[in-house]
């Protein structure tokens, strides 16, 4: 560990010889000022762990003093030095696992409708402003790019972007199949329905990183409709772009311009591509490690919002909130760090195995 820590503090220092010299070029003094952050509490950490060696070595070496006080002090001293030692290194470890690159990048969320028909559609609603609430209080910036709205304050589909520092390390737990168990507002007979809706997490990505080709690309231009006919555009400003190697389809009506709606169809459609290059390297790297936790299985039930129980359970970590109001109006941190938690122990025994 030692050594490990010695290469990274020679290049914390390095980054710090090269701010002083980069003159004007802004782009590369950003690099290294994010590169110099990441590796902020690490070197932090690592002061600290040496201090607490050297200071265990030094009282170790009083243990055996011919002054009965002097001993009783050193003893004192390595009992609460080791523990506290034993805790750097754990902490360290955890600093010095490889992070998901995409932990600090913006993010695009997909929610989706399910099963349930207009249920489902006001619990995709519900999951949306849940969202929403949960950015507001981090101090992120929520912009819808897509919704396709039902006439009674339901979404069939709402993408939108969640833009803010580790936007992505923070919600990616959250893709999977939501299930939702109440009474529908139109069920006259009290009857408990359930429900689903599908989120996706897709890290933010720019072109350089995903290059798309022009003859990749089929787009299709009509015109875009809201909830109502008064809604409807008079021009053809709503964009359906279509990968052809992939099959896979992206639709923007939103913006009022062809040109704003294409942009924001090229960015989902961009940040998906991504996802699938990434889960098919994850697959060809290790094909052992599957966590429900790291990779979001999007197939499995990962949470269940009960009404008349006001419970909600995440069941990849067995975890339940019985304030359910509450956990709608975004405070979903509970959840978020025993994922998080859960996610770095795995990896840490993975790394160790």
């Amino acid at each position: 560990m030692l050594d490990k820590l010695s290469a990274i503090e020679s290049r914390y220092e390095e980054i710090n010889r090269l701010l002083t010299e980069v003159g004007n070029d802004y782009q590369r003094a950003a690099e290294l000022g994010i590169e110099r952050a990441e590796l902020d509490p690490i070197v932090s950490q690592a002061q600290k762990y040496r201090q607490a060696l050297v200071s265990l070595e030094e009282a170790r070496s009083l243990r055996d003093s011919e002054d009965e006080e002097l001993r009783h002090l050193a003893e004192a001293e390595i009992t609460e030095l080791e523990p506290k030692i034993e805790s750097l290194e754990t902490e360290i470890r955890g600093l010095l696992l490889p992070r998901d690159p995409r932990d600090f990048r913006n993010v695009i969320m997909e929610v989706r409708a399910g099963t349930g028909g207009d249920e489902a559609a006001l619990f995709a609603a519900n999951l949306f402003r849940m969202y929403t609430r949960y950015a507001e209080r981090q101090g992120w910036e929520v912009e819808a790019l897509s919704s396709h709205e039902i006439g009674i304050g339901g979404f069939k589909e709402i993408i939108f972007t969640v833009r803010g520092k580790g936007a992505y390390s923070r919600l990616k737990f959250e893709s999977g199949v939501h299930r939702v168990q109440r009474i529908p507002i139109t069920e006259s007979s009290g009857r408990i329905h359930t429900s689903t809706a599908t989120v996706a997490v897709l890290a933010e990505v720019d072109e350089v990183e995903v290059n798309i080709p022009d003859d990749d690309i089929r787009m299709d231009v009509y015109k875009s409709a809201g909830a109502g006919g008064q809604n409807v555009q008079k021009n053809a400003t709503a964009v359906r772009l279509t990968h052809i190697p992939t099959g896979m389809v992206v639709a923007c009506q939103d913006e009022r311009s062809q040109l704003q709606n294409r942009l924001r169809a090229m960015s989902i459609l961009r940040a998906r591509l991504y996802e699938i290059e990434l889960e098919k390297q994850r697959q060809e790297v290790d094909q052992t490690r599957r966590s429900q936790v790291g990779t979001g299985e999007r197939a499995e039930k990962i949470r269940t919002y009960n009404y008349p129980q006001s419970r909600v359970t995440d069941h990849r970590i067995n975890l339940s909130d019985y304030n359910l109001p509450v956990v709608m109006e975004g405070w979903i941190d509970k959840f978020i760090e025993e994922l998080s938690l859960r996610d770095e122990t795995e990896r840490l025994a993975s790394v160790e195995e």
